[in-house]
Order: C-alpha cells, then structure tokens, then sequence
C-alpha cells in the first residue's frame, strides 16, 4: 500500500489522504500545543512559506498519546495553531501514533528507520519524516531536531520536485 492510498481525515472530519500531495516533497509531523517542544511550530511555518512554491507541504497529525499535551478539541487545536504561530500548512484529526490504535499511516512511518538505523515507535510530540514526490518516506528525523536544522533543511532539499 502506498502512504497515498490511506484514508485520513482533516482536522475538521472531512476525508482525504496524502494523494492530494501526489508529486510534492512532505514533512509528516506529529505535533502538540502543550509541550515544550511546540515553539518547533514557528520553523515548521516558515519551512512551509520558504519551501511551498518549489512543491513542498508540512502535514500536522496532532497527538495526544505523551503527557496528555494534546488535550484540545479540533476547533481548539486550530485556533491555538493560527493564532499563535500562524500555521497554514494542513492539520489532520488528532491520531494515535503508537499502540493498539496506532494509525494505519504511522503503522507505515514507523517502520522507517532514523539516522542511527533505529525504527519503531514514534518517540515524543514532533517526530518528522520527510515524504519523497512519489509517495515514499525517505528520512525519519527525531523530535529534538530543529525544523531548520540542516538535517531536515537537507532532507527536503533532497526530495523536492526539479
């Protein structure tokens, strides 16, 4: 199965999947509004503003699995989002990253391994994982690093369409 063919839903319920993105580099990000990692939020915006015009997209996939950090409704998530760091990149329903109801498309990103050869389960709020044009998860990038850190800026720079 490829990681367009999953079915998803955006963060107000409506369906869809990754092949609206077909043909375009991605940043799958599982993200959260009360952890300390959420300022990453303003490097994934402007990654999104920086990158959108060479075909590039960061996806957000709320979490509330670490912590309880992602307590609020969609309605919440989305005010919290653009109002305090003005995200316009998509955000998708809140999902299970880890577990027994894992989503089916992190059943997919989890088995990609990072740069010291690890897979399996997502660690923390704001794992990243880069999305070549065609489909296919190319890098996985641990929560601690930066959006702009060269390690992710390489990665995208590496998959966007020529």
């Amino acid at each position: 199965m490829s990681l367009y063919d999953i079915p998803l839903r955006t963060l107000t319920g409506e369906p869809t999947s990754l092949a609206e993105h077909r043909g375009k580099a991605l940043l799958l990000v599982n993200v959260a509004s009360k952890c300390g990692l959420t300022p990453q939020y303003e490097g994934l915006e402007r990654l999104q503003q920086r990158y959108a015009e060479r075909g590039f997209a960061v996806l957000g996939f709320p979490c509330n699995q670490f912590a309880g950090q992602e307590p609020g409704t969609a309605e919440e998530i989305q005010t919290f989002c653009s109002t305090t760091y003005g995200v316009s990149f998509p955000l998708f329903e809140k999902v299970e990253v880890n577990g027994d109801d894992q989503h089916p498309l992190f059943a997919e990103l989890t088995q990609v391994k990072d740069a010291s050869g690890e897979a399996g389960d997502v660690q923390w709020n704001f794992e990243k994982w880069v999305v070549s044009p065609e489909g296919e998860a190319v890098a996985r990038i641990r929560p601690r690093s930066e959006p702009e850190s060269d390690e992710v800026v390489s990665a995208i720079e590496g998959q966007l369409p020529r």
